[in-house]
């Protein structure tokens, strides 16, 4: 078998994916996902460092994304806008390639407790890079920590949405959805509240 045929990442996952799809994640092995898709298993652990990263694969893309996006927003932006920047600036990353998978990548998740835990984790790598980015401009620490935590929030209920949908929406429209809705709670937030009558 080749170490070199080209887009060995791309046959990796799809093979992996079909192997999960048809018999769960914790019954394929690593050996079967190189095998079906025609690679060594050395090849296999040259583009994933272990079997869940099939599944999770594109964070470091997604953290560096959202740290220029930040970075390279206007000078008067706030940092809610910031943030907001950084989750529209990932829509290239959302491709309709990359949807063909995204449900069934969220159901295997959804399944396994330990998936679960490292989704938990991947959410946290990724508002600490906003968080980082955001102190880069200067933003104070507790609302860089507040915003970066708020900016994860608003990427993780645009990606469900958009992995869940039976077909490719854009999702920089599902971000901004879930941008402004989020704009409007920090106004309800910071409102009065009216008087009892």
């Amino acid at each position: 078998m080749s170490r070199w045929l080209p887009d060995s990442h791309a046959r990796l996952e799809d093979a992996a994916l079909e192997l999960f799809a048809e018999r769960g994640f914790d019954a394929v092995s690593t050996t079967e996902i190189a095998q079906r898709a025609g690679l060594s298993k050395a090849t296999f652990f040259r583009y994933f460092h272990d079997k869940p990263e099939v599944l999770f694969w594109g964070q470091d893309l997604l953290a560096d994304t959202f740290r220029q996006a930040i970075a390279g927003a206007p000078s008067d932006a706030s940092p809610l806008q910031l943030v907001g920047a950084a989750v529209l600036a990932a829509d290239g990353i959302f491709d309709a390639d990359r949807h063909r998978h995204a449900a069934l990548r969220a159901r295997l998740i959804a399944s396994s407790a330990s998936l679960g835990e490292r989704a938990g984790r991947k959410r946290a790598v990724l508002a600490a890079a906003m968080t980082d980015a955001l102190r880069a401009r200067n933003v104070a620490d507790g609302t860089a920590d507040l915003t970066g935590m708020v900016g994860a929030a608003i990427y993780g209920a645009a990606y469900e949405r958009w992995a869940a949908s039976p077909v490719y929406r854009s999702f920089a429209d599902l971000a901004q959805h879930e941008f402004d809705l989020t704009v409007l709670a920090a106004a309800d937030m910071s409102a009065r509240p009216r008087a009892s009558r």
